[in-house]
C-alpha cells in the first residue's frame, strides 16, 4: 500500500529548447533534492514521459514544431498521463500564451525570467496538491490508503497513545443488490458525513478521518475521544439511514431479496460494526499491525447483533510503577 516514490521530492521533466534555461532549472531542482530529466523539444518530451513517467513536467510554451500547448493537450488526452501535473514557462507580457496553456490543461505557470525560490515553491506546491488529489477518495473526498498508512505510521514511530477505529456498514451488499450502486453510494456518503461531524465535534485536536474504499472508513483519534465519536456516529447513522431506504422497506425494518436459486432471504436494516485497536496499553511496531488488529476487532463486532464497537483489550505495555 505504500508509494515508494513519495519518499523523495519527486521526478521533474524539464522541457525547453534553450539549453541555458534547461541547465539552470536542472541545477536548482537537483540542489533541492529532485530527480531531473530533460528534453529539448515537444516530441522528445512525450517520448520521455512514455518511457519513464515523471511526477511533474516543467514545460516551455514557445518551442519549434510541437509547442508546449500542444504537448499539454496530448498529455491530457492520454488516460495514462491525464493527471500528470504541468507547469508552463512563459515569457513576460505574453498573456495569451498563459491563457492558452491553462485552457489546454496546465496546472500553473511561471513567467520568465523567474526567481529560483518561486520556481521551487511552485513545483513543491503543485506536487503537493496533486498528491492530495490522487490520495483522496473520488466519492467522499477523504484521504485514502496512502495517507492513512502515513498517519498511522507517524503515530507508531512517535509511540503516541491513539485509537484506530475501523468502521464498516453491516449488510451493505443487500443495499446494492436491492437498489443498485448509485443508491449504495448514498449510504457511503451518509457514513462519511456522520463520521466527519463526529470527529469535528470531539476536537480539538480533531481526529484523522480516512476512506479505505467502499463502505470502509478509518478514524484515528486519542483514546479518550473514542467513546464520544463512536456513540455520535452510530446514533446519527442509524437515524439517517432509514431515510435512504424505500418507505415500505424502512417500515418493514428489512429487505427481502432472492438468492441465485430464487430463495427469499431477509436482511435487517444496515448497522455499523466498529473494530478498535488502541495503543493505550499496547505498543505497536508497524502501521500494518495496527490495521490488522482493528480488522480483527471489526470481525468481532460483526458477530454481535446491531451496531457494535469491539475494542482490543490486550496489553503489552508495562504498567506504571506505584508511586507509594
Amino acid at each position: 500500500m505504500t508509494d515508494q516514490r513519495s519518499a523523495g521530492p519527486g521526478r521533474v521533466l524539464v522541457v525547453d529548447d534553450d539549453p541555458d534555461i534547461v541547465r539552470f532549472v536542472e541545477m536548482n531542482l537537483r540542489f533541492e533534492g529532485f530527480e531531473v530529466a530533460v528534453a529539448v523539444d515537444g516530441a522528445q518530451a512525450l517520448a520521455e514521459i512514455a518511457r519513464h513517467r515523471p511526477d511533474l513536467v516543467l514545460l516551455d510554451v514557445m518551442m519549434p514544431e510541437l509547442d508546449g500547448v500542444e504537448v499539454t493537450r496530448r498529455i491530457r488526452a492520454d488516460p495514462l498521463t491525464a493527471g500528470l501535473p504541468v507547469i508552463m514557462l512563459t515569457a513576460k507580457g505574453l498573456g495569451a500564451d498563459r491563457v492558452a496553456g491553462l485552457t489546454a490543461g496546465a496546472d500553473d505557470y511561471i513567467i520568465k525570467p523567474f526567481d529560483t525560490l518561486e520556481l521551487v515553491a511552485r513545483v513543491r506546491s503543485t506536487l503537493r496538491r496533486n498528491r492530495e488529489v490522487r490520495e483522496a477518495s473520488p466519492l467522499t473526498g477523504l484521504p485514502g490508503n496512502t495517507r492513512i498508512l502515513r498517519e498511522i505510521g507517524g503515530r507508531v514511530r512517535r509511540d503516541d497513545r491513539f485509537a484506530l477505529c475501523y468502521v464498516d456498514i453491516d449488510r451493505f451488499k443487500s443495499v446494492n443488490d436491492a437498489y443498485g450502486f448509485v443508491r449504495g453510494d448514498e449510504f457511503i456518503s451518509l457514513l462519511a458525513h456522520v463520521l466527519y461531524e463526529a470527529v469535528v465535534a470531539v476536537g480539538p485536536p480533531v481526529p484523522f478521518l480516512g476512506h479505505v474504499g467502499g463502505d470502509d472508513f478509518l478514524v484515528l483519534c486519542q483514546p479518550g475521544q473514542l467513546e464520544a465519536i463512536t456513540a455520535q456516529a452510530i446514533a446519527a447513522f442509524e437515524a439517517g439511514v432509514v431515510e435512504l431506504y424505500d418507505p415500505a422497506d424502512a417500515a418493514a425494518g428489512h429487505l427481502r431479496l432472492p438468492d441465485r436459486r430464487g430463495e427469499i432471504h431477509t436482511f435487517p436494516l444496515v448497522t455499523l460494526s466498529i473494530g478498535v485497536a488502541s495503543s493505550q496499553h499496547r505498543r505497536f511496531g508497524d502501521p500494518r499491525e495496527v490495521v490488522a488488529v482493528a480488522t480483527e476487532m471489526k470481525q468481532v463486532a460483526k458477530s454481535r447483533p446491531g451496531s457494535y464497537v469491539a475494542v482490543d483489550r490486550r496489553r503489552n505495555r508495562p504498567e506504571p510503577a506505584d508511586p507509594r
